[in-house]
């Protein structure tokens, strides 16, 4: 039977502001895709990336790209082998996997073996701030098991990640500079990382500018973000970082992500499953690569002011695996 393809962009607004080192946001933006089979569709999300050069209208022209492909009945392979990574193919890869779960009838997870998929503890993300109003919003997530901290403004992130530590002592947490540390500053941080317990500390350089990280001894694990997109850069962070944030955003879907996952860990990388601030649909996939990850940071719905109907399901410091009805 023929398909059909819909793109369509989407805004859903942010609770309050969330900032990073580069820059504050009031809504996620973000591009669905959705492919029918007869009466069935499957969907997508994708987060469009400024920092790799994405915009809404960028991604959406590249799957309207891959229309008569994907009409013509494109294997999720076949589009890993045509089709750069990133944003656009991830909504598609997305949509594929999903619409042959509802087809088949078998779950995702069950396609991608592992057993039934668990409830994970999911990171909440502190967005950048004063250290008092840091403090502050730790303190209202105190009881959650694991917090990440967004630094890399001013010359404050010493005062911020002692702010949190201090406000929220019984979590875990991660520092995430993205990119914004630089050689002068990047030694004396971690040892404050390292003094004050921190777990991970990820991206502190920009990508591209992290060689020193090889003479560099540190007792907290760095964590590759920005300098890592699918498995062939893997070869290229030994001996620089310690672990690999994958999103499915960079690898392209999870096609590439569960191959970028493994090879990792055969290469002694720790994982951690991350995130652009998208809806539970986006969330959906990364829930099940992210079963037995190091960490995991899929809180993009927990930001938001709305979500999607159905989403996915928060209690305390879990996110559970998706519905049928969600995805997969």
């Amino acid at each position: 039977m023929p398909r059909t393809i819909s793109v369509e962009i989407e805004r859903f607004p942010i609770a309050g502001v969330f900032r990073i080192s580069r820059g504050s946001r009031t809504q996620a933006e973000v591009v669905t895709c959705t492919i029918l089979e007869g009466a069935t569709a499957g969907r997508g999300e994708c987060v469009p990336y400024p920092r790799y050069g994405e915009t809404l209208e960028s991604v959406t022209e590249q799957i309207e790209a891959m229309r008569s492909s994907i009409t013509e009945g494109i294997t999720r392979q076949s589009l890993r082998e045509t089709m750069a990574p990133g944003a656009a193919r991830n909504a598609i890869d997305c949509a594929l996997w999903d619409l042959e779960a509802k087809l088949s009838g078998k779950r995702v997870q069950a396609m991608i073996g592992g057993g039934e998929p668990a409830a994970l503890i999911t990171a909440q993300t502190l967005s950048i701030g004063s250290p008092e109003e840091m403090a502050e919003e730790a303190r209202k997530h105190a009881a959650r098991k694991l917090l990440k901290i967004k630094v890399g403004v001013g010359d404050e992130d010493a005062a911020r990640i002692a702010a949190v530590a201090k406000a929220a002592p019984n979590s875990r947490l991660i520092v995430d500079a993205n990119e914004a540390w630089n050689v002068e500053n990047l030694e004396e941080n971690l040892k404050i990382a390292a003094e004050l317990g921190i777990a991970l500390v990820e991206q502190p350089l920009p990508a591209g500018e992290d060689a020193i990280l090889r003479e560099i001894t540190h007792s907290v694990p760095i964590c590759a973000d920005e300098s890592l997109h699918t498995a062939e850069d893997l070869s290229s962070m030994r001996g620089l970082y310690d672990a690999v944030n994958i999103k499915l955003d960079k690898t392209g879907g999870l096609t590439e992500a569960l191959i970028l996952r493994d090879r990792a860990r055969e290469m002694g990388f720790s994982v951690m499953v991350g995130c652009m601030v998208g809806t539970s649909l986006a969330m959906a996939p990364a829930v099940l690569l992210a079963q037995n990850a190091d960490f995991v940071d899929l809180d993009g719905p927990l930001l938001l002011a709305r979500d999607r109907t159905p989403g996915l399901a928060y209690a305390d410091s879990f996110v559970s695996p998706p519905d049928a009805e969600l995805w997969g």
